[in-house]
């Protein structure tokens, strides 16, 4: 294959900004920080960091992502606002490679009911802000808004007056996943057929995936001579989401007949990346999601099992080690050694100290004494759980929680708060709700719970639940996470994690207060 520019296919993550706006799928300033490290180390050409005018955590996680990036760009969205725009230039600016990416509306519908302007006006606002965002970074990303409902003929003016004005890479999104493959491929053809100087920008793709065909869009504007594709990893995004940058990865890395390009990806950090976005977020991969998902080379049909035996590729397109999977999930069990549990560690990309090690084996004889079989995903979610909970204030000593029919649910809790054991028990509206309101008469607080989300790790009634919780404070979202065999035991640990959070949080607040004050 052909290493031309040309032939190299950019792939732009949006995860940490369209991703994001996902209902309920806020990260935290921690989470983005990993993930963006991830991306970058994995070879993601360009991250979109966030939205720096949203807020000030957006700008300061923008900020602090542009100044730790060792080889990505990193970009910044504006609206076509002066102000927007000179807030996403003050947050890339410590980067190596800083990028603005700004965007307007360009379809009728759009102008009229949400720009509330005509088309001239919108030219002349495309000529203003790209001009500006270009006299702060020499890379300036410009977007059409909704391009895909929009008349070629007023498209082609729009792209003629952002290249202009300095733009060097031009996006025409399906923002509302509207298009088939076939009217995007035209979109793109016409433009670029019918706007001088097209030859000396790179065109990009952004599809939504509302009628399931985000991925599919987007190769079809590889094919129309797009060379860069936004995504993000599980296909995070508004509504339906976006276009999955592991399905576009894999696509393009299998089928080199029809799709002769190449990614800088490396795509055995896929899976990890994954699971680390769908923690973060606090939104489970669908088991039958495609490249990623639990069952992606899971093999359960006899013929299939029988083939797989025979060969792997009569039912496997791709290896599962080419997206960081194990070719096989090892089962083990009570009868498990030390070696063999280090090995398997080793294997899933954990390096431990021999104190971490230990209290990892003692968790995994106890969870082996519950489970028949322990699998790759139980063992993962063991580890991270541990992790997650390592150095807490407070630590979860016992719990009782009596539930059914015949009357309140209700929840008797000790807790390990600084060092003092404290019990107290509360009744609720079913046994979650009662565990909740005992912990909260230890530990008072304001904070709103917004997610409670539960996930089986693996199938089976003795599964492991995997619960993630999300609670909001003075506007501030904290993340806690938790797995046991128990449901409330792991949506107690999930609860206590994020109060953790919380109590360095309002610590930190506290000391920036009268760091201020001091002056």
């Amino acid at each position: 294959m052909s290493s031309s520019d040309k032939d190299h296919v950019v792939i732009f993550d949006t995860t940490l900004r369209d991703g994001e706006q996902s209902p309920g799928a806020t990260m935290s300033f921690d989470e983005k920080m990993e993930i963006a490290s991830t991306l970058d180390e994995m070879g993601v050409d360009i991250i979109e960091a966030g939205f720096p005018i949203a807020s000030e955590g957006d700008f300061e996680a923008v900020s602090e992502i542009a100044k730790n990036a060792k080889n990505a760009v990193i970009a910044g969205l504006a609206r076509a606002i002066p102000g927007d725009i000179a807030r996403a230039g003050e947050a890339v600016k410590h980067a190596k490679r800083p990028r603005i990416h700004t965007f307007v509306s360009t379809s009728p519908i759009h102008l009229e009911h949400q720009m509330r302007k005509n088309e001239d006006e919108v030219l002349e606002i495309i000529a203003a802000t790209v001009t500006q965002a270009r006299n702060l970074t020499d890379d300036v990303e410009w977007s059409a808004m909704d391009a895909t409902r929009t008349s070629h003929e007023y498209l082609a003016k729009c792209v003629d007056m952002a290249i202009k004005s300095g733009a060097t890479t031009i996006n025409l999104p399906d923002t509302v996943g509207y298009n088939v493959a076939e009217e995007y491929y035209e979109m793109f053809r016409y433009v670029r057929e019918n706007v001088p100087d097209s030859d000396k920008v790179r065109f990009s793709t952004h599809c939504h995936n509302d009628l399931g065909l985000a991925v599919a869009n987007s190769l079809a504007g590889l094919e129309a001579g797009c060379r860069q594709i936004e995504c993000t990893i599980n296909g995070l995004g508004e509504r339906a989401g976006n276009a999955a940058l592991e399905e576009i990865v894999m696509a393009i890395a299998t089928r080199g007949d029809k799709l002769p390009y190449y990614t800088n990806v490396d795509s055995t950090q896929l899976m990890k990346v994954s699971r680390m976005v769908a923690t973060a977020a606090g939104f489970p991969v669908q088991f039958n999601k495609a490249i990623v998902g639990q069952n992606a080379f899971a093999h359960e049909s006899g013929i299939h099992q029988d083939g797989m035996l025979k060969s792997a590729d009569t039912f496997e397109i791709m290896t599962p080690e080419s997206v960081g999977v194990k070719e096989t999930s090892l089962v083990m069990g009570k009868h498990s050694g030390r070696h063999a549990f280090k090995e398997k560690l080793k294997d899933l990309g954990y390096d431990m100290s021999d104190n971490e090690f230990q209290d990892a084996f003692v968790r995994f004889k106890e969870l082996a004494d519950k489970k028949k079989h322990v699998y790759d995903e139980d063992i993962e979610a063991l580890v991270d759980d541990q992790r997650a909970h390592a150095d807490e204030r407070i630590q979860m000593v016992s719990l009782t929680v009596i539930a059914g029919t015949g009357g309140p649910q209700k929840a008797t809790m000790t807790l390990d708060i600084d060092g003092e054991q404290v019990t107290k028990e509360a009744t609720g509206d079913g046994p979650v709700d009662a565990t909740f309101n005992a912990i909260k008469a230890m530990v008072p607080h304001e904070a709103k719970l917004t997610l409670y989300n539960v996930q089986a790790v693996t199938a089976g009634t003795d599964a492991q639940a995997h619960v993630s919780v999300k609670m909001e404070e003075d506007g501030k979202t904290v993340t806690g996470r938790g797995a046991d065999t128990d449901t409330m035991v792991a949506s107690t640990k999930a609860y206590v994690s994020a109060l953790n959070k919380l109590m360095v949080r309002r610590t930190r607040t506290a000391k920036a207060e009268i760091f201020d004050a001091a002056g």
